[in-house]
């Protein structure tokens, strides 16, 4: 058995997985990863199955006394992970010893990182699902949530040979990036002129986006709701606009039902992009139809 124990917790580090699937009926938000690719990359340097649960760090990463010998992958965003003071890479098995300590720095690039451990996690599921929740989680699921003083658990199995991802084969995170997005449900509502306006510009993140959405920096120009909305469904990537015409990208967190105008969907194979933009990257969109993506 291996403890993680956190002395520091970072700005927000949570446990996540694949997400609640199956539970938004009852209003219960999908949460889970925000960027699924750099999840699956950190459990499969470690070969876990894809099931495994991972930490998912943002911008500001905590620093872990490890108890225990084990192996470890980072991947996602660079957030200067170092053992015992010593640089250390990402996408590759890393393996740590009894007394080491884990800690971050300075954002090179991205904004969320993800740290695979191998072996069995010691944590309690709740809807078929580690994921931390984003409202009242404490009581649900205390272990998912982690602060100052929090202890991991993992059941250490025999390690592997070391594996890692060719540098030219690691993903290279932009502050500025194109997002494809389909037409929302009320999308025929929106003006022609409000709606190339949508699409002409760049959208800055403001400093109050997080894991419930993204709120973007602009008023659409012209933009008058002519009826309300009756709340309707909603999932990761709806981009809604708000009454003050503010578009927020929905994301793992989000709520489930909304009474926003809806204008785009983000394509669902996008969203790993949106997960490593930060507080003041830019964000462009692409309107594309239904047959270009199954074509």
């Amino acid at each position: 058995m291996t403890i993680f124990h956190f002395q520091k917790a970072g700005l927000q580090t949570t446990i996540q997985d694949k997400g609640r699937i199956g539970y938004q009926s009852y209003g219960v938000p999908v949460s889970g990863v925000m960027d699924k690719k750099a999840a699956a990359l950190a459990n499969e340097l470690v070969e876990n199955t894809p099931e495994t649960p991972v930490l998912e760090i943002t911008l500001l990463g905590p620093t872990i006394k490890i108890m225990g010998d084990c192996q470890i992958a980072i991947t996602g965003a660079d957030l200067s992970p170092k053992v015992n003071q010593q640089p250390i890479l990402l996408y590759k098995t890393i393996q740590l010893k009894d007394g080491d300590t884990l800690s971050f720095g300075a954002v090179k690039n991205g904004c969320r990182a993800y740290l695979a451990i191998r072996g069995n996690w010691q944590i309690k599921k709740w809807l078929d699902s580690y994921s931390a929740l984003p409202y009242s989680g404490d009581a649900a699921m205390p272990d998912s949530l982690i602060q100052k003083g929090t202890t991991l658990q993992v059941e250490t199995i025999p390690a592997i040979a070391i594996k890692n991802i060719p540098k030219d084969a690691q993903p290279n995170f932009r502050k500025r990036v194109r997002i494809r997005v389909l037409p929302g449900p009320e999308f025929e509502e929106f003006s022609p002129y409000t709606i190339a306006y949508f699409f002409s510009r760049g959208y800055q993140l403001t400093n109050d986006s997080n894991r419930m959405g993204y709120r973007l920096d602009a008023t659409l120009i012209d933009f008058k709701p002519k009826r309300e909305v009756i709340s309707s469904g909603i999932m990761p990537g709806t981009i809604q606009i708000t009454s003050a015409g503010q578009p927020v990208i929905l994301m793992m967190d989000a709520q489930t039902v909304g009474g926003y105008y809806r204008i785009a969907n983000v394509v669902s194979a996008d969203l790993d992009k949106l997960a490593q933009l930060k507080p003041g990257d830019e964000v462009w969109f692409s309107l594309v139809r239904l047959e270009e993506l199954v074509d």
